[in-house]
């Protein structure tokens, strides 16, 4: 096995999957709905998914919180068992499968719906035509490429394009909303970043 070769085989793909990640009316609209409903209402963010879609969904939020959006991870296993309580009426949840049929998702936003019936949802899926992608009010679609896994399996080229989506919403609310240095620093006290937010 030629591992440098397999690197640029690896590098290569999800380069292209990433550059094919399609551009669509979807992001900016996503953008506004969370600028509205956390930054002029008072919600906030709540992102959830299933497995490694939900490591991705939890560094969304907390990418989110320390530039300005108020965002919580809600595991969807827990959401059942009570932590669906952190939901208010002018949150905005967004969340991630790449298969858009994921159980614990779905179920997840039936029972946030039923909670309350005007919640707006954002999904980041693999699959457009998907149970959770027909429901959303906005999907945001990866594009669909095949995992780099050579099973073809294990979440690798998807998980790399959500993570892309995820920081193309972060920015664009950052842009839009005008945060500053200063309010990072406000929100970032430790470590490196800490220290150079605040010279």
């Amino acid at each position: 096995m030629d591992v440098k070769e397999s690197m640029r085989n690896i590098l290569d793909a999800e380069s292209r999957a990433v550059a094919n990640i399609p551009i669509t009316d979807g992001y900016e609209q996503a953008v506004r709905l969370i600028v509205e409903q956390v930054k002029n209402r008072g919600g906030k963010l709540v992102t959830s998914g299933m497995g490694k879609c939900g490591q991705i969904a939890d560094n969304i939020a907390t990418t989110f919180s320390s530039t300005g959006i108020p965002a919580v991870f809600l595991h969807p296993s827990e959401a059942q068992h009570g932590d669906l309580g952190v939901l208010q009426p002018n949150d905005v949840m967004l969340l991630l499968s790449n298969s858009g049929r994921t159980d614990e998702i779905v179920a997840l936003l039936e029972l946030a719906q039923v909670l309350y019936p005007q919640l707006r949802i954002i999904v980041i899926t693999g699959n457009d035509h998907s149970p959770l992608a027909r429901r959303a009010d906005i999907c945001l679609w990866t594009g669909g490429a095949p995992e780099v896994c050579p099973l073809g399996l294990t979440p690798t080229t998807s998980t790399t394009a959500m993570t892309v989506m995820g920081d193309v919403l972060v920015v664009n609310t950052m842009l839009l909303t005008g945060f500053t240095k200063e309010e990072y620093a406000m929100r970032h006290h430790g470590g490196y970043l800490g220290k150079k937010s605040k010279k």
